[in-house]
């Protein structure tokens, strides 16, 4: 071999570790200052390491690679010589044998132009599927939060209509008291349950205090539905149980120490009449 190699089947050759003597020197010599021919060598050793992956161990009959590197030099020498009127070949014992082998061999160029691109495809479309897969499992598993947020307002929601059926349902706006935090609620107690729904906005109290809401009976001391600590003004809404058949006369908001009290001790912040 002499120039710049130009037979891409000295590269497969190479690959396949069968080019020996002058030939694989000079391939080497060549491929050393040659980048072009150095990764088209490379690519070359890749295709046949994936075809080594994907075939079954065969064993190689005896004299199989002196007759592959004669056949090699035999078609190099052919397609160079000018188109002329050939004697046809002799019928001898040797291509009796071997025309099985012959067959295979061109079949075998055949599969390899086929299987490789076929094989590169497949490691890239598994690669695609892999990252779609990967995007689907992603959108799935914001659907199943979704689908356990709504579950979970749809059984809130389920549990306020239980609180609001009945004939004796008192529905009351609370309004804030003058020179107290702003806010805005509605409480909605169903005595004949002991359940109360709190539905509302108020202004974050300060740090060592705590909002308060208190039913006040027609007899008897106020009874605590709840200790709460808004952190925003966004608008709140919780449920609460008291002792059943509690009749109310008023609802109020109070400030008190953190964590609330027994009975009432601060400022009424939201206050509204049950009756």
């Amino acid at each position: 071999m002499s120039g710049h190699p130009t037979r891409q089947e000295d590269f497969e050759l190479y690959a396949l570790g069968v080019l020996e003597g002058e030939e694989r020197a000079a391939l080497e010599s060549h491929a050393a200052s040659c980048a072009e021919c150095t990764e088209r060598l490379g690519e070359a050793q890749g295709r046949i390491a994936l075809l080594a992956l994907g075939a079954p161990r065969v064993d190689v009959p005896a004299g199989a690679k002196e007759r592959l590197l004669q056949r090699v030099r035999g078609e190099g020498a052919a397609a160079a010589a000018p188109a002329v009127f050939a004697p046809p070949p002799r019928a001898t014992t040797w291509a009796k044998e071997d025309a099985p082998r012959a067959r295979a061999g061109i079949l075998g160029g055949w599969w390899n132009a086929v299987l490789v691109p076929v094989t590169l495809g497949l490691l890239i479309v598994c690669v695609l599927l892999w990252r779609q897969n990967d995007i689907v499992e992603k959108v799935i598993d914001e659907q199943r939060k979704e689908v356990a947020h709504l579950q979970k307002q749809l059984e809130y929601q389920r549990r306020v209509a239980d609180v609001m059926e009945g004939p004796n349902v008192l529905n009351v706006a609370l309004r804030p008291m003058p020179g107290m935090p702003k806010g805005d609620a509605t409480v909605h107690y169903n005595a004949g349950k002991g359940k109360l729904v709190y539905d509302g906005w108020i202004e974050p109290a300060p740090s060592d205090k705590s909002y308060q809401l208190w039913v006040v009976p027609k007899d008897g001391s106020p009874i605590s539905v709840g200790v709460f600590n808004p952190v925003t003004e966004d608008r709140a809404s919780w449920i609460a149980s008291l002792p059943e058949g509690v009749q109310a006369k008023a609802f109020a908001i109070t400030l008190e120490p953190a964590g609330g009290e027994d009975q009432p001790t601060g400022p009424q912040i939201l206050v509204g009449n049950g009756s």
